[in-house]
């Protein structure tokens, strides 16, 4: 394996696999270059650091390309939209080899809110719900779970209110998108909403409600009806695959 061979690697460092992968996305440095130039592939190393480990840009370990060059070409290649057309291109190419079309003609939405810490110049709010003071990361996943788009706004914004957000220029992005599960949080008039700028048709999933049922068993010889609730954790209709989005991005 080609493994960057003047430093211990770490977990968050691309395979090759995966850097072959992304490789075509990200431009090489110019050949009139008149200083050092850093590998491509360490610049994408250190960017994955900071995403996995949460530290600021100017604690990037010594052994990483300095802190503020990532930084600066993490925004320049967000910027120019390579991030973008990498996650749209490996996700076609992903559900090609699981025999979907490239374009997902439906979607799921949801919400997490997540705690963070004072951070000047960062909105934050109280998501009254979940009691959580923090931010909210509202996602919109097809039904194979993987990412369609993404928007971070302040946790006190309700489900309703923080969708427009995500979803307002995504009227041509999806040629063949038409419907798009979510939960009771989206209600209102964002349903109109939704219908009139992307032309979606929305399903609500409804909560499973706690059901019971009769059981019959023999005691002492007699017949005795026995009544069982069943409760506890159910899984809904394509819901479960959002949150599974969920959970696997921390």
């Amino acid at each position: 394996m080609d493994q960057i061979s003047h430093r211990k690697p770490y977990p968050s460092d691309l395979t090759d696999a995966q850097w072959e992968l992304l490789a075509p996305f990200i431009s090489e440095a110019s050949p009139n270059a008149t200083i050092e130039v850093i590998p491509r592939r360490e610049i994408v190393n250190g960017i994955l650091y900071v995403l996995r480990t949460g530290c600021s840009w100017r604690q990037m370990p010594h052994d990483l390309p300095a802190g503020k060059t990532v930084y600066h070409y993490f925004r320049r290649w967000k910027l120019t939209g390579v991030w973008e057309e990498a996650m749209n291109t490996l996700r076609g190419q992903a559900r090609r080899a699981i025999n979907r079309e490239e374009e997902p003609s439906a979607a799921i939405i949801d919400s997490q809110s997540i705690k963070t810490s004072p951070v000047r110049g960062i909105e934050r709010g109280f998501d009254a719900g979940k009691k959580i003071w923090g931010r909210k990361r509202h996602i919109l996943v097809d039904t194979q779970g993987f990412l369609l788009a993404v928007k971070v706004h302040t946790a006190s914004l309700v489900d309703r209110r923080g969708a427009p957000l995500l979803l307002e220029h995504l009227n041509h992005r999806f040629s063949r998108m038409r419907h798009v599960f979510a939960d009771h949080g989206y209600t209102g008039p964002l349903l109109a909403w939704i219908k009139e700028h992307l032309g979606w048709e929305t399903e609500i999933v409804p909560h499973e409600h706690n059901t019971s049922h009769i059981q019959w068993v023999l005691v002492d010889g007699q017949p005795v009806k026995i009544i069982k609730s069943k409760g506890g954790f159910q899984v809904q209709r394509k819901r479960w695959i959002v949150e599974n989005t969920q959970s696997q991005n921390p």
